[in-house]
């Protein structure tokens, strides 16, 4: 059975909101990231990520969605914006 169009975008949803709830609770963004869109600026526009954050993002997204993001798959355009982060867990989460 193949997955419709509106289910594909539900996952897509889906997938968005857990990725801006592990921003949430690792920079402690207090919801400020459910209402970031693709284009939303990560890497040098907020304050609260700095490379340990990053480290901390990693880990929390590899323990949320139960994948591994090996070091040559993350640059810091993975994390330049939202939208940036996103694609990158839709590939991995796609195989």
């Amino acid at each position: 059975m193949h997955a419709s169009a509106g289910q594909e975008q539900e996952h897509v949803l889906d997938i968005r909101k857990e990725l801006a709830v592990v921003l949430d609770d690792v920079l402690g963004l207090a919801g400020r990231a459910q209402t970031f869109d693709e284009d939303t600026a990560l890497l040098g526009a907020l304050p609260e990520l700095d490379s340990m954050a990053v480290v901390g993002i990693i880990a929390g997204i590899e323990e949320h969605f139960g994948i591994y993001l090996a070091d040559d798959e993350i640059d810091g355009s993975s994390f330049a914006t939202f939208g940036s982060l996103l694609r990158l867990v839709q590939d991995k989460l796609a195989g």
